[in-house]
């Protein structure tokens, strides 16, 4: 059957029109933010607990953290953050709105253009930038009563902080030896200047971190290990590793606490399409610990027993970003290709060939009709499923049309109550990716669900 590459923006459409995502604030003229509907939800509700599953549950060697979000300012001056955390920025001097460098020269190079010849996107002038101070990514905040006149916290821009600052704590109360990691899923902010198309460089965003901390000098085969584990989780999840590559980061690229970085990339859309980062794996030696140790007066050096050492761990940090992961998941799994009709002729479709394990809804249970004998049977037969998934139910339209629907949200399986389940008490269950139909006893109906939802 033909199939069909989706772009980021058939994708875009269908998270709007299925309630994946729609646009924050749309009736004030939005805020270039995203806000996830019920399925968006469920879908990245799956998406972390998978990235948990395989960072925490399945590992002896980390644990988990929830860090706050607001943090005092002396924490980023000492992580680097306040001086090192800012974008390059060029003025219009007709309405002084800035514009961050990268961007506007990517857009001149894309355009074939000189930088002068890039209009403000404020006020449209030509030819009128110039240079100006450095602005900050940070996003700041006051707390308490009296905040007017209080010091400015921050918003973090990353969760790896937290970890940091526990560090000692976790080492004391679970008696971590090296190698161990600190996993922290959760929100995330920055002074974005150009925010991009959905999910790219969004003022709130969602980071899935891992710190893991290793003996100085361990660190690049670490490095190296994590790299091939994060690529794996994405291979298991459903993502063709055609699409995926690592590459190296220049020096003068990577972050101020960073001395090496990789990044897995995923190619996004149609084939001429760039390929867009998914997440990267950094080595930050010791300079965070050492930051804080420093600037707190608190000894954050670990003491090896092994060899009576005290010594400062380094850090290998893959960090990965949910609402990419989120659009990279949808874009390799959405296809178009043709279903048989009840009339005997064919029809194009638009299916999610989402894994199981990460689809928003794993059964749908569908009667026949609306009609006072099947109705009841459904809703019985729903309440009962979900016990055990995710389930929805639908009872409007005709059953190819549902089904439609279903294969476009991503729903692996269909469940049909029809007029035959009253007598012998079976449904009809169709697989979305083969379409194919198979009549199954109620009695034996969970049993056979549960040996193609393993895990779910």
């Amino acid at each position: 059957m033909p199939q069909h590459r989706s772009t980021i923006d058939d994708v875009l459409s269908l998270c709007k029109r299925r309630g994946f995502a729609y646009p924050s604030g749309e009736i004030y003229g939005g805020t270039g933010a995203w806000d996830y509907g019920p399925l968006g939800v469920a879908l990245k509700e799956a998406i972390q607990r998978q990235w948990w599953r395989a960072m925490v549950q399945l590992r002896e060697d980390v644990v988990g953290l929830d860090s706050s979000v607001v943090l005092p300012a002396a924490v980023w001056r000492a992580s680097g953050h306040v001086d090192a955390y800012t974008a390059p920025v060029l003025e219009c001097e007709r309405c002084h709105d800035v514009a961050a460098v990268p961007e506007l020269r990517q857009a001149a190079g894309e355009e074939g253009l000189r930088l002068d010849a890039i209009p403000c996107r404020a006020c449209g002038a030509m030819g009128s930038w110039v240079e100006a101070s450095p602005v900050t990514r940070l996003v700041s905040t006051r707390l308490g009563a009296g905040a007017a006149g209080g010091e400015a916290h921050y918003l973090r821009p990353e969760l790896a902080q937290g970890a940091f600052l526990n560090f000692a704590n976790v080492v004391t109360t679970s008696r971590r030896r090296l190698p161990f990691g600190i996993a922290q899923a959760g929100k995330a902010f920055r002074n974005e200047l150009s925010p991009g198309a959905f999910p790219f460089r969004t003022h709130e965003f969602e980071r899935l971190e891992l710190a893991y901390f290793v003996e100085p000098g361990a660190a690049a085969g670490w490095h190296d290990y994590w790299v091939e584990q994060r690529r794996e989780w994405y291979v298991r999840l459903g993502v063709d590793p055609a699409r995926l590559r690592r590459t190296e980061r220049p020096a003068d690229d990577l972050a101020h606490f960073a001395t090496r970085g990789t990044t897995l990339e995923y190619h996004y859309g149609d084939p001429e399409a760039e390929w867009g980062e998914l997440e990267r794996i950094a080595d930050r030696s010791d300079d965070d610990l050492a930051r804080h140790s420093h600037a707190s007066g608190a000894d954050l050096r670990y003491y090896d027993q092994r060899t009576g050492e005290r010594y400062i761990p380094h850090v290998v940090e893959p960090v990965a970003g949910l609402t990419r992961a989120f659009m990279a998941f949808l874009v390799d799994a959405y296809a178009e290709d043709e279903a048989p009709t009840t009339r005997g002729g064919v029809e194009q479709r638009v299916v999610l060939r989402l894994h199981p394990l990460l689809a928003p809804v794993k059964v749908a249970v569908l009667p026949l009709s609306r009609h006072a004998d099947l109705s009841p049977l459904a809703a019985d037969l729903a309440d009962r499923l979900r016990r055990h998934w995710m389930v929805e139910t639908d009872d409007a339209q005709a059953i190819g049309r549902r089904y439609r629907r279903q294969d476009e949200i991503g729903t692996p399986y269909c469940v049909t109550v029809d007029f035959h389940t009253i007598g012998d008490r079976s449904v009809t269950v169709r697989d979305r990716d083969t379409m194919r139909q198979e009549r199954v006893g109620l009695d034996a109906l969970e049993g056979y669900l549960a040996e193609r939802l393993v895990g779910c």
